[in-house]
């Protein structure tokens, strides 16, 4: 199947693990998948390590026609636990969100961030409490979020604020 103008996209919830061989099934009957990820540092008995992550843990994205949805042979697909539905059945995806989402993407369906932040770079609010304040960008997290030093009150004071909620400063800005 490929999306066109009669196709939707539906949220399908996978069983505990079973992400690949979901995907794997799914596409193997012809439909097509969307499961964004992205990379989480997890920890050891001994180290950190990366590893990729669904973005949505438990959830991806299955494109299918709304009328004839065949959403009894998607729950029963090996790896899947259940098309997501509601009192009248699965409601589809707002077609602008499932674009963003892809458009975030590289090609692997590994989520990019928006702007990477380097240590010591000058960074602008522009949202939240902190609204206008000028920072200094401490250190990145892998699930975007970003640690920075306010000058707050006459003393550092260390926040963590979603990277959505900054911006590079240019040096003339400072």
């Amino acid at each position: 199947m490929t999306p066109s103008d009669t196709l939707s996209w539906y949220i399908v919830q996978f069983k505990p693990n079973s992400h690949k061989i979901a995907v794997r099934n799914l596409q193997r009957q012809g439909f097509e998948t969307f499961l964004p990820m992205h990379e989480v540092t997890r920890r050891t008995v001994v180290k950190f390590e990366n590893v990729i992550r669904p973005l949505f843990a438990g959830y991806m994205f299955v494109v299918c026609g709304p009328e004839t949805a065949p959403w009894r042979q998607i729950n029963s697909t090996y790896g899947v636990s259940r098309m997501l539905s509601f009192s009248e059945g699965p409601k589809p995806m707002p077609a602008a969100l499932i674009a963003g989402l892809r458009a975030r993407c590289d090609s692997v369906g590994k989520v990019v961030p928006l702007e990477n932040f380097e240590a010591g770079q000058s960074v602008q609010m522009h949202s939240g409490p902190f609204e206008s304040f000028i920072a200094t960008v401490e250190q990145m997290t892998s699930d975007a979020r970003v640690w920075v030093l306010l000058d707050f009150m006459g003393k550092e004071t260390r926040v963590q604020v979603d990277q959505q909620q900054i911006q590079a400063v240019s040096p003339a800005a400072e």
